[in-house]
């Protein structure tokens, strides 16, 4: 809020000023964006760790395994149990059984883990080696039957150490 006073006293010290004639036009200059630099590094951190040797064999498939996830569940308890991260409370070998003599045997078997409350077991079914035709007749008969059963929360095949394709961890409910 100037007043009189102020602008004549502006006008005094200022003196006899002209406005510059300009008969360019500005250009429109665009504002330099900023660096994303954190997305850099995290791409740059991906670039390495995927040319790394490192890396999780729970997390690498071949097409031999067995995975099984039931609805509702979260995929971290898939996760947690290829990593061999639950501990094993029971163990069933069907090595040597007959389609139905293994029918039953699991039948049998996850009656006693509600019983007991198992809550994570191994059932190993083989790999096929000792069938006629060489394949696993076993490993695709406990994958359709394993879905079957409404207490079986997730199963999955087994780490290397505890028998690989030729046997399946099973998360069971409590």
């Amino acid at each position: 809020m100037s007043t009189d006073k102020d602008n004549n006293l502006f006008r005094q010290l200022v003196g006899d000023v002209k406005p510059l004639k300009q008969n360019r036009i500005h250009p429109y200059r665009r504002a330099i964006k900023p660096l994303p630099r954190q997305q850099m590094q995290d791409n740059e951190q991906v670039r390495r760790e995927l040319l790394s040797d490192h890396y999780d064999p729970a997390d690498l498939e071949t097409g031999e395994e067995l995975i099984y996830l039931r609805s509702g569940m979260q995929h971290g308890v898939l996760r947690k149990l290829r990593r061999g991260q639950y501990s094993l409370e029971g163990e069933l070998d069907l090595h040597g059984l007959t389609v139905p003599e293994a029918r039953v045997a699991i039948t049998d078997f996850l009656h006693d883990c509600a019983f007991y409350h198992i809550r994570c077991a191994r059932i190993i079914h083989g790999k096929g080696n000792g069938s006629w035709q060489k394949q696993p007749v076993l490993k695709n008969k406990l994958n359709h039957w394993l879905r079957q059963y409404d207490q079986v929360l997730a199963f999955c095949s087994a780490r290397a150490v505890d028998g690989g394709t030729g046997a399946v961890y099973v998360l069971l409910k409590q």
